[in-house]
């Protein structure tokens, strides 16, 4: 395993799409710039938040390439390179390489892939060869695959192996990956502060695009070991991160983010617009936030 340096919140940005349903680049780059400004460490360009799966392979990497060229080394690039098959995997990861990204997050080989542990191995030497920092993906509710303890540590013998990202949702599962000693980033938004005291080395967080500069602060006051702080922001982030998570996830996002100003749109078809019933307790869950992002803007 090659050096881990992805720690703190790494932003798995959303992808603005204009009325035609095409990529709305200049709404992409002033998202980042203001994302930037709210001291973002990192962003996941890509990412399931950002609609990868509703992205062709051309339009991936068109994504990746503008939004590694905005950022331009003033926060941490991380692309998603995941595909159905290994050799596309190693293009993109290739190509992320190419744009100067920092690292790639890869989901194990899904839609009936091998599920055994030699397969998932196997499946990532091929990937690591591409000569970037790899980030496993561990959503076995979604892919079929768990990373165990076990798998974790046969994985972190593959040059260029880093970490897995954990968004099982499961606090115990996610502290048994945690106690290997391997780096371990959580992508499951209601865990974030038990994960960060657990011993998480860093944040996947989509969540974060509502409210940026209260998800910075506290990943910065846990890694000032500033629990009190880290409660206090909680509190505000508690119940946004806890509904978004209930269902309509990604739709949950986009509309959060628009609400609080940093809107991306409407996602990607076959996704629709969060249902204007659910709009009510979405405002409701994010008042805190809006007093919290205006305090910290003056």
């Amino acid at each position: 395993m090659t050096g881990f340096n992805f720690s703190d919140v790494n932003l798995a940005v959303t992808t603005p799409f204009n009325a035609q349903g095409k990529i709305d680049y200049s709404r992409f780059e002033l998202l980042i710039e203001r994302y930037v400004a709210a001291g973002v460490h990192g962003f996941v360009l890509s990412s399931g938040t950002g609609m990868h799966v509703y992205l062709s392979k051309e339009e991936s990497k068109e994504l990746v390439a503008f939004g590694a060229k905005v950022i331009n080394g003033r926060a941490r690039v991380i692309a998603q390179t995941s595909a159905l098959m290994a050799d596309e995997v190693v293009e993109r990861t290739r190509h992320a390489r190419d744009c100067g990204a920092d690292g790639v997050m890869v989901l194990p080989p899904f839609f009936e892939g091998p599920t055994d542990d030699q397969g998932i191995i196997d499946f990532y030497a091929t990937v690591s060869e591409a000569g970037l920092p790899v980030i496993g993906y561990n959503v076995p509710q979604v892919v079929g695959v768990k990373v165990t303890p076990s798998l974790f540590q046969q994985l972190s013998q593959i040059p260029n192996f880093v970490s897995v990202k954990d968004s099982s949702g499961d606090l115990t599962d996610q502290a048994a990956l945690v106690r290997t000693g391997l780096p371990t980033l959580n992508g499951a938004d209601p865990l974030t502060p038990f994960a960060l005291f657990a011993g998480a080395a860093g944040l996947i967080w989509g969540g974060a695009n509502m409210a940026p500069k209260a998800c910075v602060d506290l990943a910065n006051a846990a890694a000032l070991k500033q629990w009190e702080n880290v409660r206090a922001i909680w509190q505000s982030l508690a119940p946004v991160m806890s509904l978004i998570w209930q269902g309509d996830y990604v739709q949950s996002v986009y509309a959060g983010a628009e609400i609080m100003g940093y809107g991306a749109g409407n996602p990607r078809r076959p996704l629709a617009r969060l249902a204007a019933e659910k709009l009510g307790p979405l405002r409701d869950a994010l008042a805190p936030l809006i007093e919290y992002e205006a305090a910290a803007s003056s």
